[in-house]
């Protein structure tokens, strides 16, 4: 028994020796930490998982946490516009793990060689970057530990919420809410603390970065240019033409030259298709006979009077009053649907069942004048005529079935 319990005393020891003790470490203002989490949340409905970047200034211990569909390069940019926006200044200092958004390459001396983004983020905003030993999160142990404080008290219960927008209020309210916290051995709220925290920032500059991925890319033959896997309509005359995609976190823009072409709600699916369908209006005035089977306008719901005008037009106007209603719907490109809307019923009132009558309409509206229509110019359907039935007309029925 005695040799056992030397042994036992002798491994208790050896494991407290091997045990890492820490410097206790003082946070001068100006200085801040940054990381991302993952939690649950349900947003519309649909369960799913958010990476929520956390912001830590260590010397008042204030915060400022968002929530992204993904982790990536435009998440963490814009991550950091918010950021900054929310103290109102920019951290002189800020203390990274070893995302590969931000570090490219470690080198054999440690030397962190940045991205491309980080760089420019750098630069934009002229905060100096530090970087974390590789698996020693007690590095930065304050956002560490906010990452696991917001997930705890900001996203549990898991929320039920209708949009990402919604989401990021509700965590902003809770970011401001803890700011009058007075956290262990303080006697001050972290608001208050944070007023001498803030003199150590740096000014915000006059624009935020412009948080996206940039990528250039070619126009396919069906007006869709693709960004990662999924792809995004255009103006049918850009096709097969050079174009540059910016890939924000909620928005893709596309342009051509010094012009924006497009813009679309950024999907986080796979292999989608997001189709505008003001973008190929102009050929189907060309190939009015695939109006039917145009997918951009599968799912566009238009107001009941556009259905009615439709039918009149090719009633009274065959295949070119086809024409004459992609032209009434090329309206819209100009104009707003609201304001085609009224065109369209009160044409369908007079009738005056043509696309010069409904811009016509249209522009007299917008221009506070009274409409100067000749009724007489335009084409109406025909009008049936029923002739009176004879007794003698019933005697071809009698002759047939003989």
């Amino acid at each position: 028994m005695l040799v056992e319990q030397i042994v036992k005393d002798y491994v208790r020891q050896a494991r407290l020796q091997h045990k890492e003790v820490f410097v206790p470490l003082a946070h001068p203002p100006g200085g801040a930490q940054a990381d991302f989490g993952e939690a649950v949340v349900v947003i519309a409905g649909i369960e799913q998982k958010a990476h929520f970047q956390c912001f830590d200034l260590p010397p008042s211990d204030d915060c400022f946490v968002i929530a992204f569909p993904a982790e990536n390069t435009e998440a963490f940019l814009e991550g950091h516009n918010q950021a900054f926006a929310y103290f109102a200044g920019v951290p002189r200092t800020i203390l990274y793990d070893n995302t590969r958004i931000a570090v490219k390459e470690i080198a054999g001396d440690g030397e962190r060689k940045p991205t491309e983004a980080f760089s420019g983020l750098q630069s934009h905003y002229l905060f100096a970057a530090k970087f974390g030993r590789p698996g020693k999160g007690n590095d930065k142990g304050n956002v560490e530990g906010l990452v696991g404080y917001a997930r705890r008290n900001f996203l549990v219960p898991v929320p039920h919420v209708v949009s990402w927008e919604e989401l990021n209020r509700h965590l902003r309210e809770q970011c401001v809410k803890r700011r009058q916290r007075k956290l262990w051995g303080h006697t001050e709220t972290i608001a208050e603390r944070f007023k001498r925290d803030q003199e150590g920032l740096l000014p915000l500059p006059p624009t935020p970065l412009e948080a996206c991925q940039q990528r250039n890319t070619r126009v396919s033959s069906q007006a869709l240019v693709r960004y990662e896997t999924n792809d995004y309509s255009v103006p049918t005359e850009y096709g097969h033409r050079q174009v540059l995609v910016k890939a924000f976190v909620w928005e893709v823009v596309i342009g051509a030259g010094s012009e924006v072409i497009a813009r679309h709600t950024r999907s986080y699916g796979r292999e989608e298709m997001i189709f505008n369908p003001l973008h190929y209006l102009a050929l189907l005035e060309q190939k009015t006979n695939a109006l039917d089977q145009a997918a951009p306008l599968q799912g566009w719901q238009l107001p009941e009077e556009f259905i009615e005008l439709r039918r009149q037009m090719e009633a009274r106007l065959g295949k070119r009053g086809r024409r004459e209603y992609v032209q009434v719907l090329r309206l819209l490109e100009t104009f707003s649907l609201p304001e085609v809307s009224a065109a369209v019923r009160q044409a369908l009132r007079f009738p005056a069942i043509a696309y010069d009558a409904v811009k016509h309409l249209l522009l007299c509206a917008i221009e506070s004048r009274p409409p100067k229509l000749d009724l007489e110019n335009y084409p109406h359907l025909p009008l049936a005529e029923v002739a009176l039935t004879r007794a003698a007309d019933y005697q071809v029925l009698l002759e047939q079935a003989r």
